[in-house]
C-alpha cells in the first residue's frame, strides 16, 4: 500500500515539496496505517501506578489524508440524490462533491476534501439576519484595518477568503456562515479550518453542527486570540444521513466583529465503498465495504451501514455505554454518570457522547479532586487460558495537563490479590475527541481490571463504551452485588508519604528535594535548584534505559505509537545506539488509535532556553517510498519544525543535532513519524541517546557578546529567533546569493520559499549586551530584492521597555548591496542590558533579504543618506523647541496635518511637520529642524526631499551648511497651517530631471511603491553582471556592457489574479505637447507569451493608454518615442500586465527621457536596435478628444469640489500647496567646485504653477510680521540660501486612495 501524495499549489505560495505550511510537517506522506497495535510505555510487570506530574501539551496535527473510509469508485455515478455531498468521488471528475462545502478531491484516493476560497465559496452560504454578515473578500481589497493582510492558502494579499464585513451596529450581532447540506460522515471524519480573529473585536466563536433535531456544538471560545491566522481540528464522529456545519462570530455592540475563516478541509469523512472482494483478513461487509477484522463489534460504524455492529453478531461481547448504568463495572467515589446536554459551562467538558454522538447521551466522568485517583473496576475474570481477553474502550482527554488515564491489572493471587500492575498510562492533553483503546490480557490467575483517572485544574477525564471480549469470561464466584475489596491497589494508587518528615510534604505539583520544595515552573528550567538536580532529572536527556524514558511520553490517538522497547524487540539495527543488544530505545509501534495517523511524543515543559542551546540524537528511519521523522518545538500556539531525517537512514544508527537556540518562553519538544507499516521491508524508526546542551539561558560565552560579525566564520553573537516558522540562515555564497565581504563567503539569508514558511516575519537577534559607551554607531549591509519582499527593521530591545525601531526599509531596493547605519542610544547606569533585533517582514513570497558586515564603533553614525521618518526622526532636532513632530496622520497630535504621509501613501505612515498656526508659532517665528553631521562630501550631490504645505499659507524655509541641513519654519499667523516633510534623500551625482533616467544609479524620482490593490508587486532595479534569480537582459542600453542598470520587472511572479504592476513618476506639470522616449527589452519564450508593457498618463480623473507594446521574440533593446499632452497635472506610468498564465521573461526599461515642451523627432534607426512606431494619427484625434471631454469634466469637478470643501483651488498670490511637490536643486560641494548657477530656475522655468527659485546670500535676520505677509519654505546649503516655491494645488487635484492632494517634492 502507498501512501496518496497531498496535491499542492505552486503559483503564489512556497513550493512545498517536503514540509507542510500548515502544520510544518512533510505533507507527501500524510496517510493512516493500518496495523494491530498495542499500547504501552512502561513494560509489563511494573508494579505500582506512576505519578501523573503536570505537563504542557498542545496538540499539533498532521494531515491524515487517507482512511478506510475515505473511498473512491472510479468510473460509476450513482443518481444525483443518491452520491451528492457524501464525500466519495462517485464520478470519474468528482462533480457529484461540486458545492458541497469543498472544491471536491482530485479522484485519486487519500486527497481530502477542501474548500480555498479562491474561486467561490464552495456553496457556504450566509444565513445571518442582520447587517453584520459574512462575504468572500481578500486583504488586497482591505487597505486597513484589523482583518488579515493576507489568506492562509497563498499566504498573499491576492488569496481569498470568506470575511465577516466591518459593521458597526448599536447591539451585539451574530454573523453565521452555514455548510451546504452534507450526508453520511465517517467515524473519522475531521472538519479542519483555519481562521483569524482580532482580540477584543469579537465576543466569541463558536461551530455548530446540525443534525436532524439536535444541533451540537463542536467548538466555542472567547479568545484571546493571536494576531495570525490559528488553526481549529474538530471531530464530528459517525454521523448519519444529512447534517449541517455553521461556523458563527459574535460581535460587541461597540466593536466591528473583524474574523476571517479559510481553507476549510473535510479530512478522512467517506464511507468505504462497496468492493467485489476484500482483502484477506478483513470482514466483508452487509453493503459489500471492506473493513479490518479489528473494527468488528468495536463500537463504531465503520461499514456505514451498521452490519459490523449488529446486536446478534456482537452478542457474546459485554459492552458498556453508561446509557442505564455501569453495567458489571464497579467504582470507587469520584466516577459518576453523566451527559453533555445541561453540563457545566466548560470549555473541557465534551459536547457529545461517544456510544450516540449526541449530547444527550451519557458517558463516565471523574469527579475527584485533583491529585485523587477515581477507580473504576471490573468484574473478577477466570484466567484467561490460551486466548486474550481483550477490552476496547474509549476515553477523553482534555482541558489540563495534569490529567492522567491508568489502565491497570490486579491479578488474584492464591490468598490475596497481588499488586497492580500498570499496563497503559495516558497523560495531557489529546483534544475534545473519544480516542479509541483496546489492551489483550492474557493470564495464567483471575484477575481484575482497574481504570484510574486523575483529573487536573480545568480538566476533563471521560470513559464511553467499554466493550469486553467473549474470551473475557467472568468468575462463578463473582456477585453484581459486590463492590471494589480494599487491597494493596489502594496503597499502589497512593504516593508514598512514609519516608517524608511532615515538613517536607510539598503541594501538589511540587517537586520536593531535601529541603526544598521546587514549584512546576521551575522544573526542567535547565537551571538546577536541587542539590542533586532531581528537578532537572526527567527532562528530555535520556538514554530510555529507565522506565521513565527522561519524561517522553506518548501522546498518539492514531495507528501508530512511540513506545520504550527492547532492542531486540523493535523494528532497526537490533541494538541501541550504543551498540548494546540488551539495550532500550524508544521505537515506533502499533497501536489502536482511529484519529490521526502520526505518532507522537513529547518532553514535559522545559526552559526558558539560551541562545546555545542544543538538541542532540541517535536516529534510525527506514521508509520506502513515502514516511517521515521530524522534531517540532511547541511554544505557545506556535508551531516550528527544526528538524527532518533527510531520507531513509542506513541500517544503523545516525548521529545529528539541532540548534534550539532562545527560547524566551516555556516550550515542548515533539518526535513526530509516520511510515506504511504494512508494507514491506520492516519499515520504522527509532531514537535514543538525547541530550540536551548548553540549554541554560544565564550562560554566556565570549562568543555571545560579538556583535560585529561579517558571517565568515560562524553567526558570532547573533542568533535565529523563534518568532515563526521563517528562519534566517547562514549560507555561502551560490547562484544569485552572494555576499557583501568577498563575493563568495557567508552571508544570512531570509527566503520564505527555502524551506517554505507561513510566517509572517523572521527574527535575527544577539543576546543581552551591556553598553560600552552612551553612543555606538551601528552599521551594516543590507539586501533587498524582489517584487513582492516586504519589510526589514532594526529594532533595539531593552528590559521592561518598549521596542525601539531604529531603522527600517521596505519594497525592493535593487540587485545588490546597501549600507546603513544607525546610532544607539544608551543610558549608562548598572545592569543595563540590551538586545538587537533584525526582523524581515514578508509581502509574498516572491524576493529575498540578505544581512552582511555588521560592525559597531562607539560614538554617533553620520546623518543617514535617506531618511523616511518611519521608523525614527533620523536624528534631526528641534532645537529645544520641539515644535516640529514626528507623526502619522492616523495618530499625530497636529490634527490638519497631510492625511498620507509621500513614503507608503497611508494613513498609518510618517512625516514630521510643525504646526504653524499663531497659537503655536506666532508669526513671524521660526522653527528649526537640524539634521546631524553627514559626512563630508566628496562629490557634487543631489539633496530631494517632498514637503506638504498647508491651504493656508503657513509658511517655510530651509537653510544649512555643508555638513548639515537645517530646516526653517517661517509662520505667516494663520491658523489651522502647517508644514510637512518626508522622504529626504542623499545621492551622489546631479539631480535627474523629472521624469527622466538612466537608472545607473538607482530609479531617480521613479516610484515602484506597490500600488494598493494592484497585489504589491514592485518593479526591481539591476544590472547585467549581477547574479540574479529572475532572466534579466545581459546588458543595459545606457551603457551597452553588464555593468550597466536598468529598471525591469518578470511578469511571471504575478500568476492567477496578479494583473498589474506599476512603476510611476513624480507628478509633473499640465502640457500641451512633450515627448517621452525611452528603451525596452522583452524576453520572452516564443509562442507563449502572456504579458504587455503600457504606458498611462494617470491624473485625477483616472487613466489614459497612450502606447501598448505585447512580447517581442528578439532578446533586444527597442526604442519608443509617445507624444505626451495632459491639461492637468499627471504621471507617467509603466504598467506591466499579465494576460493568462505566468511565462518566465522579463520586462526591462533602460534611459528614460522626459522632454517637457518638445515635441517628438523620429530617430534616425541605428544598427541592432528596432525602431517603435510612437505616435499614431488616430491615436492622438482619439486622445484630444477625450483630453477636451476631461477638461469639461474637470471645470464641473472643481465647481463641484468647492462646493463640497474638497481640494480646493487657489490662484493668485494667495495660492498654496495642497500637496508634496516636486522641484530640483544641487547641493554646493567643496570650496572650488563650479556650481551651475542657472540649475534650480531651469528645473522650475516649465511647471506654470511654481515661482522661481531665489538665492539669498546669507542667512539673514527673521523678517518681521509686516514685511512677510505670506509664509514660506527657505533652504540653504552652505551660505546659499534659497526659498522654496510656494505651489498651489493644481486646477484639479491628482487624487489619492485617501483623496489627499500629492507631496511636491524638492530636489537639492
Amino acid at each position: 500500500m502507498e501512501f496518496p501524495v497531498t496535491v499542492l499549489r505552486r503559483s503564489q505560495g512556497p513550493s512545498c515539496l517536503s514540509l507542510s505550511p500548515e502544520f510544518g510537517y512533510p505533507v507527501s506522506w500524510a496517510a493512516q496505517v493500518h496495523g494491530l497495535p498495542v499500547l504501552k510505555l512502561d513494560t509489563p510487570g511494573q508494579s505500582g501506578m506512576a505519578s501523573c506530574r503536570p505537563c504542557s501539551h498542545l496538540a499539533v496535527i498532521l494531515p491524515a489524508a487517507w482512511s478506510p473510509g475515505r473511498a473512491w469508485f472510479p468510473g460509476h455515478c450513482r443518481s444525483p440524490s443518491e452520491a451528492m455531498c457524501n464525500f466519495v468521488c462517485d464520478c470519474n471528475d468528482c462533480s457529484d462533491e461540486a458545492q458541497c462545502g469543498h472544491h471536491g478531491a482530485s479522484p485519486v484516493p487519500g486527497t481530502p476534501f477542501t474548500c480555498d476560497f479562491e474561486q467561490d465559496a464552495c456553496g457556504w452560504q450566509d444565513i445571518s439576519t442582520s447587517g453584520y454578515s459574512w462575504l468572500r473578500d481578500r486583504a488586497g481589497a482591505v487597505l486597513e484595518g484589523p482583518g488579515p493582510h493576507s489568506d492562509h492558502t497563498l499566504g498573499t494579499d491576492l488569496g481569498w477568503y470568506m470575511a465577516v464585513g466591518l459593521h458597526r451596529g448599536k447591539e451585539a450581532s451574530t454573523a453565521a456562515l452555514r455548510s451546504p447540506a452534507l450526508r453520511e460522515a465517517a467515524p473519522t471524519c475531521e472538519l479542519r479550518l483555519w481562521y483569524h480573529a482580532a482580540s477584543g473585536d469579537v465576543a466569541e466563536l463558536r461551530l455548530e453542527l446540525t443534525h436532524r433535531k439536535e444541533t451540537l456544538t463542536l467548538w466555542k471560545s472567547a479568545g484571546p486570540w493571536g494576531p495570525s491566522w490559528q488553526e481549529l481540528v474538530v471531530t464530528t464522529g459517525r454521523i448519519q444521513g444529512d447534517f449541517q456545519v455553521t461556523f458563527s462570530a459574535t460581535r460587541n455592540a461597540t466593536h466591528r466583529g473583524a474574523v476571517a475563516v479559510d481553507d476549510v478541509g473535510f479530512w478522512g469523512c467517506g464511507l468505504p465503498a462497496p468492493q467485489a472482494s476484500c482483502p484477506l483478513g478483513h470482514h466483508h461487509c452487509q453493503n459489500q465495504a471492506c473493513i479490518e477484522p479489528h473494527q468488528l463489534c468495536d463500537g463504531e460504524d465503520n461499514c456505514g451501514d451498521g452490519s459490523d455492529e449488529d446486536p446478534l453478531a456482537c452478542s457474546h461481547h459485554m459492552a458498556t455505554d453508561f446509557e442505564s448504568g455501569l453495567g458489571s463495572w464497579n467504582h470507587s467515589e469520584g466516577w459518576a454518570r453523566n451527559h453533555s446536554a445541561g453540563g457545566p459551562e466548560d470549555l473541557a467538558w465534551p459536547n457529545r457522547d461517544h456510544s450516540r454522538n449526541s449530547a444527550q447521551g451519557t458517558f463516565l466522568v471523574s469527579v475527584a479532586k485533583s491529585g485523587t485517583p477515581a477507580v473504576l473496576s471490573s468484574p473478577e475474570f477466570q484466567a484467561s487460558g490460551s486466548h486474550n481477553c481483550s477490552l476496547v474502550f474509549y476515553y477523553y482527554l482534555h482541558g489540563s495537563e495534569a490529567g492522567c488515564l491508568q489502565l491497570l491489572l490486579q491479578m488474584q493471587g492464591s490468598s490475596a490479590p497481588q499488586d497492580p500492575v500498570l499496563l497503559r498510562r495516558r497523560r495531557g492533553q489529546l483534544g475534545a475527541a473519544w480516542v479509541r483503546d483496546r489492551i489483550d490480557i492474557r493470564s495464567a490467575h483471575p484477575f481484575r481490571i482497574l481504570l484510574a483517572g486523575e483529573t487536573g485544574p480545568g480538566g476533563v477525564v471521560g470513559l464511553d463504551d467499554l466493550i469486553l471480549s467473549d474470551h473475557c469470561r467472568v468468575s462463578p464466584e463473582w456477585s453484581a452485588l459486590q463492590s471494589l475489596p480494599p487491597g494493596p491497589w489502594a496503597q499502589a494508587l497512593q504516593p508514598q508519604l512514609s519516608s517524608l518528615r511532615p515538613w517536607e510534604v510539598c503541594e501538589l505539583g511540587q517537586l520536593p528535594c531535601g529541603d526544598l520544595c521546587v514549584p512546576p515552573e521551575q522544573l526542567c528550567d535547565f537551571q538546577e535548584q536541587c542539590p542533586e538536580g532531581e528537578d532537572e532529572q526527567e527532562c528530555g536527556t535520556t538514554d530510555f534505559e529507565a522506565a521513565t524514558a527522561g519524561g517522553w511520553e506518548d501522546a498518539s490517538v492514531g495507528r501508530l505509537q512511540w513506545q520504550r522497547v527492547a532492542a531486540q524487540e523493535g523494528r532497526g539495527p537490533g541494538r541501541d545506539a550504543g551498540g548494546a543488544a540488551a539495550g532500550h530505545f524508544l521505537s515506533l509501534q502499533r497501536a489502536w488509535g482511529q484519529l490521526r495517523a502520526e505518532a507522537r511524543a513529547l518532553t514535559p515543559t522545559l526552559g526558558p532556553s539560551g541562545p546555545n542551546c542544543e538538541f542532540h540524537m541517535a536516529y534510525y528511519f527506514h521508509s520506502h517510498p513515502q514516511g517521515f521523522l521530524a522534531l517540532l518545538v511547541l511554544e505557545g500556539n506556535s508551531r516550528e519544525l527544526v528538524w527532518q531525517a533527510p531520507s531513509s537512514s542506513t541500517e544503523g544508527w545516525t548521529v545529528d543535532k539541532v540548534l534550539l537556540g532562545a527560547h524566551h518562553r516555556p516550550f515542548r519538544l515533539e518526535l513526530v513519524s509516520l511510515v506504511d507499516w504494512d508494507s514491506p521491508g520492516q519499515q520504522g524508526a527509532g531514537v535514543d541517546n538525547v541530550t540536551m546542551r548548553d540549554c541554560s539561558p544565564t550562560a554566556t560565552t565570549e562568543k555571545d557578546r560579538e556583535v560585529s560579525c561579517n558571517f565568515e566564520r560562524d553567526t558570532c553573537g547573533w542568533h535565529t529567533g523563534h518568532f515563526t516558522d521563517a528562519h534566517w540562515r547562514r549560507i555561502q555564497s551560490h547562484g544569485p546569493g552572494y555576499d557583501h565581504t568577498t563575493g563568495q563567503g557567508f552571508f544570512m539569508l531570509l527566503d520564505p520559499t527555502d524551506p517554505p514558511a507561513r510566517g509572517h516575519g523572521a527574527h535575527l537577534l544577539t543576546g543581552p549586551q551591556t553598553p560600552a559607551t552612551p553612543k555606538e554607531c551601528l552599521s551594516f549591509w543590507y539586501y533587498l530584492y524582489g517584487p513582492q519582499i516586504g519589510t526589514l527593521r532594526l529594532i533595539m530591545r531593552r528590559d521592561r521597555e518598549e521596542n525601539t525601531l531604529l531603522w527600517s526599509r521596505s519594497g525592493t531596493h535593487g540587485n545588490r548591496w546597501h549600507q546603513a547605519w544607525a546610532t544607539l542610544h544608551h543610558q549608562l547606569e548598572p545592569g543595563t542590558r540590551f538586545q538587537l533585533l533584525f526582523e524581515g517582514l514578508r509581502d509574498g513570497y516572491h524576493g529575498t533579504m540578505g544581512l552582511d558586515d555588521v560592525a559597531v564603533r562607539p560614538g554617533p553614525c553620520w546623518a543617514p543618506r535617506h531618511c523616511s521618518f518611519e521608523d525614527s526622526a533620523c536624528g534631526f532636532s528641534t532645537g529645544g523647541q520641539g515644535l516640529w513632530r514626528r507623526q502619522a496622520s492616523a495618530s499625530g497630535p497636529v490634527r490638519w496635518g497631510p492625511r498620507t504621509d509621500h513614503t507608503t501613501e497611508t494613513a498609518q505612515g510618517y512625516y514630521m511637520v510643525v504646526d504653524t498656526s499663531p497659537d503655536t508659532l506666532p508669526q513671524g517665528h521660526v522653527a528649526f529642524l537640524t539634521s546631524e553631521e553627514h559626512r563630508p562630501l566628496a562629490q557634487p550631490t543631489c539633496l530631494s526631499f517632498w514637503y506638504h504645505l498647508s491651504l493656508h499659507n503657513p509658511g517655510c524655509r530651509v537653510p544649512g551648511l555643508p555638513l548639515q541641513v537645517v530646516f526653517e519654519a517661517l509662520a505667516a499667523g494663520v491658523d489651522h497651517s502647517y508644514i510637512a516633510l518626508d522622504d529626504l534623500s542623499l545621492q551622489d551625482g546631479p539631480c535627474p530631471r523629472p521624469g527622466s533616467c538612466d537608472f545607473e544609479s538607482g530609479l531617480c524620482g521613479w516610484s515602484h511603491l506597490a500600488w494598493p490593490g494592484l497585489g504589491r508587486y514592485s518593479w526591481d532595479w539591476s544590472g547585467g553582471d549581477t547574479p540574479s534569480r529572475y532572466p534579466l537582459p545581459t546588458v543595459d542600453h545606457t551603457l551597452g556592457t553588464e555593468a550597466g542598470h536598468f529598471a525591469f520587472f518578470e511578469t511571471g511572479v504575478l500568476g492567477p489574479g496578479g494583473q498589474v504592476a506599476w512603476l510611476r513618476s513624480e507628478p509633473l506639470p499640465a502640457t500641451g505637447a512633450s515627448c517621452l522616449r525611452f528603451w525596452y527589452h522583452m524576453g520572452f519564450p516564443e509562442h507563449f507569451y502572456k504579458g504587455e508593457l503600457r504606458v498611462l498618463l494617470s491624473s485625477a480623473q483616472g487613466q489614459l493608454a497612450v502606447w501598448g507594446e505585447g512580447g517581442r521574440l528578439r532578446h533586444q533593446w527597442l526604442e519608443v518615442q509617445v507624444e505626451v499632452a495632459s491639461a492637468e497635472e499627471f504621471q507617467i506610468v509603466f504598467e506591466a500586465t499579465l494576460g493568462g498564465q505566468p511565462a518566465l521573461g522579463p520586462i526591462a526599461l533602460d534611459d528614460v527621457e522626459y522632454q517637457a515642451g518638445q515635441h517628438c523627432q523620429q530617430p534616425a534607426s541605428s544598427q541592432g536596435d528596432s525602431t517603435a512606431s510612437v505616435t499614431v494619427p488616430a491615436m492622438i484625434g482619439g486622445a484630444l478628444l477625450f483630453l477636451m471631454l476631461l477638461v469639461l469634466l474637470g471645470l464641473g469637478g472643481r465647481h463641484w469640489l468647492q462646493k463640497k470643501g474638497g481640494c480646493p483651488f487657489w490662484s493668485g498670490e494667495g495660492a498654496a500647496a495642497a500637496g508634496f511637490d516636486n522641484i530640483l536643486f544641487n547641493a554646493v560641494g567643496p570650496p572650488g567646485w563650479s556650481h551651475p548657477p542657472s540649475t534650480c530656475h531651469q528645473q522650475l522655468v516649465d511647471h506654470p504653477r511654481q515661482d522661481t527659485l531665489r538665492p539669498r546670500p546669507q542667512v539673514g535676520p527673521t523678517p518681521s510680521p509686516g514685511t512677510s505677509p505670506r509664509p514660506r519654505l527657505v533652504q540653504a546649503v552652505g551660505t546659499q540660501r534659497t526659498e522654496l516655491p510656494q505651489p498651489s494645488c493644481p486646477a484639479t487635484a491628482h487624487l489619492y486612495p485617501q483623496g489627499a492632494c500629492p507631496m511636491n517634492k524638492c530636489s537639492v
